[in-house]
């Protein structure tokens, strides 16, 4: 009888202590979560009002509210309404305009009581993408930072502008702006430590990482910021074009031909979100190119508290961005993303590439995001000529050429704007400014798949380091030594957010700023190094591929 009182009071005790770890007291309510496992879940958390109705092409208004009872967290979250890159099939419309809301996912590990806190900003050129799309599985198997996973407004509903006060824009900006506030506000209640905050983003969520920094407010919500292979100077990152492409998308919903922005909201509230999302397809002109439709802006002074007013390199001459130790990085072939889609083969059985050569002037300034950077149609021509002229000479366009012009993409789109990056941040910041490129190429890149080509090697790309922290299916098993590099980048940034100090394996980053060299970690295969540079490198070592793929 004792025996089994005994068992009674053990199961009693499990129960309770696996319902409190589920059930979390917040200002808002109780939630429920779901045991994954390793780790717990809650999804689908509120931190705004579901941007619908009125509130639609607004800025957030913070949730509030209190829920009924105890809210079900353990929905997964949906997207915000996209036209996807990642659907394969001709309708890539998906997601919901209900959607700013955030998951927190919090490691089991009985040694600590509290953890410091990862908040992450997905990639997908501020068009896609959301909170479920990459896996938190690496960050929670190593059980010591809880993750918090933020969903924002992508696209047009996320980014329209039409210049003015009436339709500033940047609401997707805003909307990460007030997740960060959430995060900073409730993490303790689930264990997490809020002065111990790490901000990390890749692609366009690296660029969003950047744009936040702009924000002297960012020092009072995290502690350190990681922005993994883009930045906030990229050429595709702030839009010059926003007007002109918020009318023409009225039109295409149908609203007709208007000209007062007024008049364009008020229409554009009356349409249905999911055509507004589809509406982002209109614009692309070769396969998913441009890279960004709709993007970052900078607002008119008159806006009703606006995210930014200066292009971001003015506000770092100015020294008044905010100032948190920062890490910045690249990758060697970056620009593999969006490259890799001339890669293609078409229905003729000839590789996408080829169009480029009848039709580069077209496409070049879509490609490259100059397209409303030049006053006449003669400067355009002229840059686009001293482009191709730059990579590739003579040349034609062809497979022979094709890595002439992912090294064309690499630079032009990513690589420049790291460098010129970190040179206004060593001149004009005092906080802390680090860089490492990653050098590993993986077996299978997710843009091999967006290519469909698995027969070509090219190269260290566009996160192949991101995936060795936040797993994707896309991606594909890690090799052993993917293994061993991405317990060593988990740590490198357990450390950073709880010290502020940055190392990865033996390697101690050195800081840039005032320096007239660039100090740089170089990640490798076999481990890594610091270098000293007067230029970031293009290429960093002969690493060869593991595996069966094989050279064209």
């Amino acid at each position: 009888m004792n025996s089994i009182l005994v068992f009674s009071l053990l199961v009693s005790l499990l129960v309770t202590g696996t319902f409190a770890q589920l059930v979390v007291e917040t200002a808002n309510g109780r939630l429920r979560g779901r045991d994954q496992g390793a780790y717990y879940s809650y999804e689908s958390i509120p931190y705004a009002e579901p941007p619908l109705g009125e509130l639609r092409l607004e800025p957030p208004q913070p949730f509030n509210r209190k829920w009924d009872g105890i809210l079900d967290a353990t929905k997964p979250s949906e997207n915000c309404a996209q036209w996807s890159q990642f659907i394969a099939q001709p309708d890539k419309l998906t997601g919901n305009e209900d959607c700013l809301t955030v998951n927190v996912y919090k490691p089991k590990n009985e040694s600590r009581h509290t953890f410091p806190v990862i908040a992450n900003i997905f990639g997908g050129a501020f068009s896609f993408g959301g909170t479920m799309e990459d896996e938190p599985q690496p960050l929670m198997s190593s059980g010591n930072v809880i993750l918090v996973k933020i969903n924002h407004r992508v696209g047009p509903l996320g980014f329209l502008s039409t210049g003015d006060a009436e339709l500033p824009g940047n609401m997707g900006l805003k909307d990460q702006r007030m997740a960060l506030r959430w995060i900073k506000k409730n993490i303790g209640y689930f264990g997490g430590e809020s002065d111990n905050i790490l901000f990390l983003g890749f692609s366009s969520g690296a660029a969003s990482v950047h744009l936040q920094l702009m924000n002297k407010d960012l020092e009072k919500l995290v502690k350190v910021a990681v922005s993994l292979s883009a930045n906030a100077l990229d050429p595709w990152v702030v839009q010059g074009n926003g007007r002109r492409h918020a009318f023409e998308l009225g039109r295409i919903v149908g609203c007709g031909l208007l000209n007062n922005s007024s008049e364009l909201k008020k229409c554009l509230k009356s349409k249905d979100a999911m055509a507004i999302a589809a509406a982002a397809s209109k614009f692309l002109v070769f396969d998913y190119m441009p890279f960004v439709a709709f993007g970052p802006v900078v607002e008119p002074k008159d806006s009703a508290d606006p995210f930014m007013t200066q292009h971001p390199t003015d506000i770092i001459k100015s020294g008044k961005f905010a100032q948190i130790p920062w890490l910045v990085t690249y990758t060697p072939e970056d620009g593999i993303y969006n490259a890799a889609l001339v890669l293609k083969r078409q229905s003729n059985g000839k590789e996408a590439i080829n169009e480029l050569n009848n039709r580069w002037f077209e496409l070049a300034p879509h490609f490259f995001s100059y397209r409303y950077q030049t006053k006449t149609v003669e400067e355009l021509d002229n840059h686009s000529r001293e482009l191709r002229h730059h990579y590739l000479g003579n040349k034609s366009f062809s497979m022979d050429t094709y890595f002439e012009f992912q090294r064309m993409v690499t630079d032009v789109m990513l690589k420049n704007a790291t460098e010129k990056s970190l040179d206004l941040h060593r001149r004009y910041g005092k906080s802390p400014l680090y860089s490492y490129v990653y050098d590993n190429p993986a077996d299978r890149s997710f843009t091999q798949t967006l290519s469909g080509r698995q027969d070509i090697f090219l190269g260290t790309g566009h996160g192949d380091d991101y995936f060795m922290i936040m797993s994707s299916p896309i991606r594909g098993h890690l090799r052993a030594d993917e293994k061993v590099i991405s317990w060593k980048l988990i740590k490198m940034l357990e450390q950073f957010a709880e010290t502020g100090t940055l190392a990865y394996d033996n390697c101690k980053f050195r800081d840039n700023v005032g320096q007239n060299q660039y100090q740089l970690v170089i990640i490798q295969r076999i481990g890594c190094h610091l270098r000293q540079v007067d230029e970031l490198p293009a290429t960093v070592s002969n690493n060869l591929p593991i595996g069966p793929v094989v050279l064209y």
